[in-house]
């Protein structure tokens, strides 16, 4: 049961894959009437043979057939390194099996019976998400462009589960090879030359040009939002919206009027419609940020929008189709929430088709001076400030830190050592605050008292052509001498340290500051 129609040499070949013929018949002219050319197959065998004969741009395979499944098909192109996108057609309400398919690389999953607006959007947004240049028909690119004659209610358009990785770009070809300039822009904020960090990139590259939901796992403070970020940057929806939400900090009785929208009249004061988020992020991707703050009655609501790719405004009559990819993050253990009854086993399983795992600092502390200088750099920046470094024992301490709050910590701890710095390089004592609560160790002195006490004298270590040795002796030393300048000069100005300041060219928080790292107490 093969077939072909004769089309333009530009128009990009499909194959159908489905034994019932009626249906078959059914897909194959909704795409004759798109503009591309198409073959079909009643069985694996006839679409093996076809395959072997001839590359196409995307097939559409049923999962069930006569001789064996679907997905053994995507399977096969998968480790024959095949470029076509496939998409599985999935019995209603099958979630195993659109997940399964997803995770083994498909595009994209259609549920039976099948909406042929999702169909013909569907295959658009596959063509349109090859990296190679495919000539598609001016009328298959409109599809795209502005929807009309199409709904974007599509699997594929609106962000719902895609290929897991093996069909994001040509067999063979590096995954880097289709990623934009702000693609690859998005990937260097993301710094790191550790192991585990390389491998987030890579994997950002792999599953970015897919639309399979992402789930980000990390601490607070790895950059989850950055991750998230890049995955946009480098998907083909990179020039639509992102839209960021952060699902614990909307109150509950909020959360359905801020993810659907509201229409005006549909309570007291809604005086006008206002979108929601999917509608803010139409045609582009939503980020669910902290998405196991989300609550069990809102979880059912979102489950049905990603199943369906249609959303109710509050105080609407009718659906409305979205076109968004979902990306979650989340720094609980989702899968013992589930356990735990605090999360829906069917929302975690779709939204968890492709995992990300952020790790900690603690995990790649050989990141931590190159990540110490790119914030730096963009710190400076930001404040209009020349370049400030790292002095080799400000890194060296900074090793030693915990660092629990991650990169966000590190930004916090440079952000604020910036302030106090007097100079072009950072020393350890402008980077610790004494008292700040903070979980890491202060510096400390030659002799291993800490340097928000008050330094030892200056025979505590052996004394050798004028200055002392020993670890970080010069800091010591240094120090020393300053807790008897600033003694001087308190004494001088009667402890008034405001004047002491203006009299050193200093201004009073960083003359308290020296003075209190040092243990001098002043009015």
């Amino acid at each position: 049961m093969t077939s072909s129609r004769p089309r333009p040499d530009t128009s990009p070949d499909i194959l159908v894959v489905d034994d019932e013929p009626d249906l078959c018949t059914l897909y194959e002219l909704t795409l004759l009437r798109e503009g591309y050319r198409v073959d079909t197959a009643a069985n694996l065998q006839q679409a093996r043979e076809l395959l072997a004969r001839k590359t196409y741009q995307a097939v559409i395979t049923d999962m069930r057939l006569p001789d064996g499944l679907g997905i053994d098909l995507l399977r096969e192109a998968v480790r024959q390194q095949r470029p076509e996108r496939f998409m599985v057609i999935t019995a209603y309400g099958s979630a195993e099996n659109a997940v399964e398919a997803l995770k083994a690389g498909a595009f994209d999953y259609l549920t039976k019976p099948v909406d042929l607006r999702q169909f013909r959007t569907s295959v658009a947004s596959a063509l349109a998400s090859l990296p190679a240049p495919v000539d598609v028909l001016p009328g298959a690119t409109a599809v795209l462009a502005s929807g009309q004659g199409t709904s974007p209610t599509s699997p594929a358009a609106s962000g719902a589960p895609g290929s897991a990785g093996a069909a994001m770009a040509p067999r063979g070809a590096g995954p880097s090879a289709a990623i934009t300039t702000a693609g690859q822009e998005a990937l260097a904020r993301i710094v790191g030359a550790s192991a585990v960090m390389v491998q987030v990139r890579q994997r950002i590259e792999r599953v970015a040009r897919s639309m399979a939901p992402v789930l980000i796992q990390g601490e607070s403070g790895t950059g989850k939002e950055l991750v998230a970020r890049a995955l946009h940057a480098c998907s083909h929806r990179n020039g639509k919206p992102f839209v960021a939400v952060n699902c614990g900090a909307i109150p509950e009785n909020l959360v359905e009027a801020e993810f659907f929208g509201v229409r005006k009249g549909a309570f007291t004061g809604a005086t006008h419609d206002r979108p929601g988020y999917f509608q803010a992020a139409q045609g582009g991707t939503l980020f669910l940020d902290e998405i196991g703050d989300l609550p069990l009655s809102m979880q059912a609501k979102l489950l049905r929008a990603i199943q369906e790719r249609q959303v109710r405004s509050l105080g609407a009559t009718q659906e409305e189709p979205v076109d968004v990819r979902f990306v979650s993050a989340t720094h609980k253990d989702l899968a013992q929430a589930v356990r735990n009854g605090l999360f829906r086993q069917d929302l975690f399983y779709r939204l968890n088709v492709i995992e990300t795992r952020i790790p900690p600092l603690r995990e790649r502390r050989e990141d931590l001076p190159m990540l110490a200088t790119a914030l730096l750099e963009r710190l400076c920046a930001e404040a209009g400030l020349p370049p400030v470094t790292l002095s080799e024992s400000a890194r060296e301490w900074l090793q030693e830190q915990p660092l629990p709050g991650n990169v966000r910590e590190l930004e916090n701890m440079l952000h604020r050592g910036l302030a106090l710095c007097t100079g072009d390089t950072l020393e350890p004592l402008d980077l610790f605050e004494p008292g700040s609560g903070s979980v890491g160790t202060a510096p400390v002195h030659a002799a291993g008292t800490p340097l928000d006490a008050a330094p030892p004298a200056a025979s505590a270590a052996p004394v050798q052509n004028g200055l002392t040795t020993g670890p970080r002796s010069l800091v010591a030393q240094l120090d020393h001498r300053e807790y008897g300048f600033l003694s001087s000069l308190l004494e001088q100005h009667a402890g008034n340290v405001a004047v002491a300041a203006l009299h050193i060219g200093l201004t009073e928080p960083q003359l308290r500051f020296r003075l209190e790292r040092l243990g001098l107490h002043a009015a």
